[in-house]
């Protein structure tokens, strides 16, 4: 069933506005929930007596889920659409979270882990909705500024969970029990059931692949990107993804253990509290990412950003008492433009991969499943000060990708530091090699440009980007 659509440059001003807003609301959804999830790991150890690498279950089910279902929901938005992939996400999201007050009422972890995994079955499909969408929304050049300012709202909802969970999970009898849990799930499958009726009675423009590809053609780049195995950059940005989201979310999986273990008088009820401001800490970050990626190129931030997590990692790890919690601090800070800027650099320019390539970079989001597990292993053998190792590695392997990028655009098109649209640098190395053919297209753009700055001595910039300029 052929989607017939539009690309992001046929929109109308007050229908861009529209659709960029609408998506980003699905931000909060899921931020919500993740940031719920953590501070559950922790009050689980208490309510059912199982051990860190046991409560790590949550994460397991949770993050597996992106695993097996993200290839499937880009697959489903390829032939569909994305408007029936976001109602689909959201159907899921609510059912999962709905089903958490009969597993509060009967005491069954196992329960919590099934509806947890449904939960992010839901979540997976928004995200390589969503994600996908805000990427293609507009310019390759602002992309990453675009994707951290929508994400931005999810930090908001994350600090939002353990500010909630440590006035009303840890606090009297509600230490011990789960009938707070119940009531804070209902909440949110209401939430999801009011997007999911908004969204099915708004006109959301549907971005198609082909009209990707005729306009990266129209732009001069290449439109024929060959068979989906080949997209390299997609590929080993799936890879960086699961090193990176792994090592965030078994971060964030025992910052309450983390600082109630350090020593230094810190009660469970305070360290959620402490999360909280974490989580603030990682917005914040987001929202200054969004300005600094309008001038400094995403490869070259996103290598800055990687290399200091893999510092305060392991500062985190060595140090002790008040300095450890405030590397902690740091990391979360560095953390923050990391996944949306591995997201649209593995995905940029994609043309007919698109949607397929979204939802292999989402599949990375997997790496959640599987890092918790090996921390948490660790924090019983050893402490969970010194487990903070490992999350280590996986912020070493976004490294390694994002200096593989530098490299690779250098040696195409020479070192990026100012943030620059491709078109430009496909005219500046025709210009530097002589080979601006007459009609070609590249030569329609370098003449257009040409005309465009002797005119007015800049280039005047679209509607979509002035509104990227205007939010940060």
């Amino acid at each position: 069933m052929a989607v017939q659509g539009v690309s992001a440059a046929d929109l109308p001003w007050r229908r861009w506005v529209f659709a960029f807003a609408l998506v980003t609301s699905l931000f909060f959804t899921w931020g919500f929930a993740y940031g719920l999830l953590d501070v559950l790991n922790a009050h689980f150890q208490v309510v059912f007596g199982i051990t860190k690498l046991q409560s790590t279950l949550l994460q397991l089910a949770y993050f597996g889920a992106y695993f097996v279902w993200a290839p499937f929901a880009g697959a489903f938005m390829r032939r569909f659409g994305y408007k029936r992939g976001i109602h689909i996400g959201l159907s899921l999201y609510s059912i999962g979270a709905i089903f958490f007050w009969p597993s509060a009422k009967f005491r069954a972890y196992g329960g919590f882990v099934g509806c947890t995994f449904v939960i992010g079955c839901g979540l997976a499909t928004l995200e390589v909705a969503a994600n996908s969408y805000i990427a293609v929304l507009g310019s390759p050049k602002h992309a990453a500024g675009r994707l951290n300012f929508s994400q931005g709202f999810q930090g908001v909802a994350s600090f939002a969970g353990p500010l909630i969970a440590s006035r009303w999970f840890f606090i009297g009898k509600n230490a011990t029990g789960l009938a707070t849990v119940q009531w804070v799930y209902l909440a949110v499958a209401g939430l999801g059931l009011v997007l999911n009726i908004l969204f099915y009675f708004c006109d959301l423009p549907e971005i198609t692949e082909d009209a990707l590809t005729e306009d990266l053609a129209a732009k001069g780049l290449d439109a024929e990107k060959g068979p989906f195995y080949k997209q390299y950059r997609c590929i080993f940005g799936w890879i960086a993804q699961t090193g990176y989201t792994g090592a965030q979310v078994t971060v964030a999986s025992f910052v309450v253990n983390f600082l109630s273990e350090e020593g230094i008088g810190i009660s469970q009820s305070r360290a959620s509290t402490l999360f909280s401001l974490c989580q603030v800490t990682f917005t914040i970050g987001r929202f200054v990412g969004v300005v600094l990626l309008r001038w400094i190129d995403p490869a070259l931030m996103l290598t800055f950003h990687a290399f200091m997590c893999s510092i305060a990692c392991i500062c985190v790890a060595l140090l002790e008492g008040w300095p450890a919690v405030g590397m902690l601090f740091v990391l979360f800070y560095f953390e923050s433009i990391c996944y949306p800027s591995i997201f649209t650099l593995g995905t940029k320019n994609l043309g007919v991969h698109t949607k397929r390539g979204s939802g292999l970079i989402v599949m990375g989001v997997g790496g959640g499943a599987w890092y918790p597990p090996a921390q948490g292993a660790l924090a019983d053998r050893a402490s969970t000060r010194r487990s903070y190792l490992v999350p280590m590695t996986g912020y070493l392997t976004m490294l390694i990708y994002a200096v593989g990028l530098c490299i690779d655009q250098a040696m195409k098109g020479g070192f990026r530091f100012r943030n620059v649209e491709d078109e430009e640098v496909v005219r500046t190395a025709a210009v530097a090699a002589g080979s601006l053919e007459p009609g070609t297209i590249v030569e329609q753009i370098y003449a257009k440009n040409q005309d465009r700055d002797s005119a007015s001595g800049s280039i005047k910039k679209s509607g979509k980007d002035e509104m990227m300029e205007k939010t940060v």
